[in-house]
């Protein structure tokens, strides 16, 4: 019995995993290994730049991994048309998840209509084609009271997920910041914790803070920290 308990968690927590290879110097053989680990653990998805895209969908074919990639990704600086013309592309060729960056300079700027059309747009590409859209609000650089405000715009675009950060930035995500996304959300909307989560206890802390999703590079570790922990 707590065999089967034990491999019902760990399939648990493969499943709200994001496993994730994002650097610019990635190259196509690793992007293969993430598909060959992303099935070995069935992940949540694979997240990838767009332009391997349809070498994933190739490789995750006819399993219940979803092939994740991003636009605006990683400044958010970029038109809102290129946005949803990325995501479109990205869906075209596979894709069935899109990890959007809020343009966090229009944020700041309380040019709320802008946010909230560059999501909308993206959030509408993603589900004309089936796909769910994730917000990437890079909370590194925002204040508290801008976080609280780009998760409501987000929910009013039309965003499946909020997200925390990038990983490129000068922050990851916290606890703290789940825990404020999660309360601002409320229970209907997910909420993706990515950056710096490297070890299953990281996971662990931003589960119980509220995420229902996890962006990391370190999925295998952890997956091999929670096998050598039911020993």
């Amino acid at each position: 019995m707590r065999a089967c308990t034990v491999t019902t968690q760990m399939e648990t927590i493969a499943s709200l995993i994001d496993h994730t290879i994002l650097k610019p110097e990635t190259m196509a053989a690793q992007v293969r290994q993430l598909c060959e680990e992303v099935l070995r653990y069935k992940f949540a998805s694979a997240c990838v730049n767009p332009v391997f895209v349809p070498l994933v969908a190739e490789m995750l074919r006819g399993s219940s991994v979803k092939v994740c990639s991003v636009a605006g990704f990683p400044l958010g600086a970029t038109t809102t048309d290129a946005k949803a013309f990325e995501a479109q592309e990205a869906i075209q060729h596979g894709a069935q998840e899109i990890d959007m960056v809020m343009n966090v300079g229009a944020l700041k700027s309380r040019d709320e209509s802008l946010v909230e059309e560059d999501i909308r747009r993206v959030a509408d590409a993603c589900h004309r084609g089936n796909a769910i859209c994730k917000v990437i609000l890079e909370n590194c650089l925002l204040s508290d009271e801008e976080k609280v405000r780009a998760c409501k715009i987000a929910v009013n675009a039309g965003a499946d997920y909020v997200k925390t950060s990038t990983g490129f930035n000068t922050g990851g995500a916290t606890v703290e910041d789940v825990a404020l996304m999660r309360a601002t959300v409320g229970p209907k909307i997910g909420v993706k914790a990515s950056g710096g989560i490297r070890t299953l206890e990281d996971l662990k802390k931003m589960l119980a803070a509220g995420a229902t999703r996890i962006g990391t590079s370190s999925g295998v570790k952890i997956m091999q920290q929670a096998d050598a922990a039911k020993a």
